[in-house]
């Protein structure tokens, strides 16, 4: 948040104004301003003593400058949080080795070739639900304390076993050992409270992030530091700003206001413009940085690898020519659409056993086909029917179809819960068996928006070079929007789908999602 502090400088009484970024552990206000107690010049810096702290600032920081203290910087140029990465392997790892142990034990005591059985595989499933439970409850990051790691990881184990029961109990016979199934939950929780003690450890360290600095206009470092404080693929924090105008040396001796800002911030990452790029002043100097160990970024590359997304207004059409994983490689293409049809009979599965209990609440609650159907564009332009369970009143004649938004009226109570459980979304599973929809990729829109935003938004229609999905990267990475706005918001995220679309990020997003599900909800 920008607030502007106060001081008198040495030479005069007058008082000089810089919008100053801080964090809100250290916020600085107008009131604590006035408390300066101190003001020191030590080379090319100057210190100001005032109530929330002491901060030095590069004494050719000017008027227009927007700098933020760095807060608990850490090691620069660093992987700051290691252990909260090694968290969850070590999780999943743990999982497997308790459930192949436990199965090796019991068939050493019960005399019989475990790996040569059927449950061999059985156990390789038990472990899949395990991991899906336990990502989907959030572990081991999330859990603040380890009561509730212990809380966590007890509900989750006991979902996974109860599951794993269920599946017993329609195939008729016991695919596991009871031993097994209910011995491996008491053998996890001590394990899971261990691995979410050691990411707590890690976000512990989420304060030793990358700190930058940006050269950049207004709107875009307003942008950047908003980025940054929301959730980051990569944590840093936004320590100075300056305008292009303001990192051009003055010609007075060897003056260089990047350099200096940089050493004075101690920053770990350089942000350039396209107008800072356009300066060979600019340019030199963050050469000469980048020769001291400095990552010099430009904004777009900065949004790739640090947000996750590709910055609309830094993109040109010859940056937008990245190869396509369905376009440009094939065996791609086919394994992809191999593993979407796998997933899609999986969930018509599932599709088929809650119909008729989605069908009675439609009855009740709804009213109007159990079916909704509307139509879409999906890959080349192509349009199809994309179909839901009904969550809203039916329309009347003569409506008009208006963007949904969050809590709209015409959302009945049962509907709210298809959502909010996501069941409402199940159906699309026949829309992806006919090749309609992915299971991940950029979300499908209505076609009046599609020409509506093709119209206002450049580059929209490469988002339908790629088969549509049901879920996205956009939609893990970006809240519930309905707006052109937030459309342009996730067509950035998409342009970063398109990007880097491969196997590894579709079962990221999926892991994503799953979590999304089980842990906060639809809308």
């Amino acid at each position: 948040m920008a607030t502007t502090v106060l001081w008198k400088t040495t030479s005069s009484t007058s008082t000089v104004r810089y919008p100053v970024c801080t964090p809100s552990s250290t916020a600085i206000t107008v009131k604590q301003a006035a408390a300066i107690t101190d003001i020191r010049s030590a080379g090319a810096t100057r210190r100001f003593v005032v109530a929330a702290g002491a901060f030095t600032v590069p004494l050719s920081a000017r008027r227009g400058m927007a700098w933020r203290p760095p807060l608990n910087p850490g090691v620069p140029g660093v992987d700051n949080y290691p252990m909260r990465r090694l968290a969850r392997p070590l999780l999943m790892v743990g999982v497997a080795g308790v459930v192949l142990g436990l199965s090796k034990v019991h068939a050493t005591a019960h005399a019989y070739d475990y790996t040569a059985s059927s449950r061999f595989a059985w156990s390789l499933a038990y472990i899949a639900i395990l991991c899906a439970a336990a990502y989907g409850a959030g572990l081991p990051e999330l859990p603040a304390s380890n009561r509730s790691a212990a809380l966590t990881a007890a509900a989750s184990t006991a979902a996974a076993a109860f599951a794993m029961s269920v599946l017993q109990l329609l195939a008729g016979s016991a695919l596991l050992p009871r031993f097994v199934v209910f011995g491996t939950p008491v053998l996890l929780v001590p394990l899971a409270v261990m691995c979410s003690a050691l990411a707590r450890r890690g976000r512990e360290r989420d304060g030793q992030k990358d700190r930058v600095v940006a050269v950049a206009g207004p709107e875009e470092s307003a942008n950047l530091s908003r980025e940054l404080d929301a959730q980051p693929e990569k944590p840093a924090v936004l320590g100075w700003v300056l305008s292009p105008a303001d990192a051009v040396p003055d010609g007075e001796g060897d003056h260089q206001p990047l350099i200096e800002v940089v050493r004075a911030a101690k920053a770990t990452a350089v942000v350039l413009d396209r107008a800072a790029l356009a300066d060979d002043s600019i340019v030199a100097q963050a050469a000469r940085l980048h020769e001291a160990g400095v990552r010099i970024r430009t904004l777009s590359l900065f949004y790739d690898q640090w947000l996750g997304k590709l910055p609309l207004a830094e993109l040109e059409r010859i940056s937008l020519l990245f190869d396509i994983g369905e376009l440009h490689r094939a065996r791609y293409g086919r394994v992809k659409r191999i593993l979407d049809t796998v997933a899609a009979a999986a969930g018509f599965v599932v599709l088929a056993a809650v119909t008729p209990v989605v069908w009675l609440g439609n009855r009740l609650g709804n009213g109007g086909p159990l079916l909704y159907r509307q139509t879409r564009v999906g890959k080349g332009g192509a349009e199809f029917e994309i179909l839901k369970f009904r969550t809203m009143t039916p329309a009347k004649p003569g409506d008009s179809s208006a963007w949904t938004a969050e809590d709209d009226p015409r959302i009945t109570p049962f509907g709210a819960w298809l959502r909010r459980s996501h069941l409402d979304e199940l159906p699309q599973v026949v829309n992806i068996l006919r090749g309609d929809l992915s299971v991940v990729g950029p979300r499908p829109e209505q076609p009046r928006y599609v020409e509506q935003l093709a119209e206002k938004i450049p580059f929209y229609g490469l988002r339908h070079l790629v088969r549509p999905g049901l879920t996205g990267w956009a939609q893990v990475k970006y809240p519930y929007g309905a707006s052109e706005g937030d459309a342009l918001e996730k067509l950035q995220y998409e342009f970063y789908y398109l990007r880097h679309q491969s196997l590894a990020l579709d079962l990221r997003i999926t892991g994503r999602t799953l979590r999304s599900v089980l842990g906060r909800g639809g809308r």
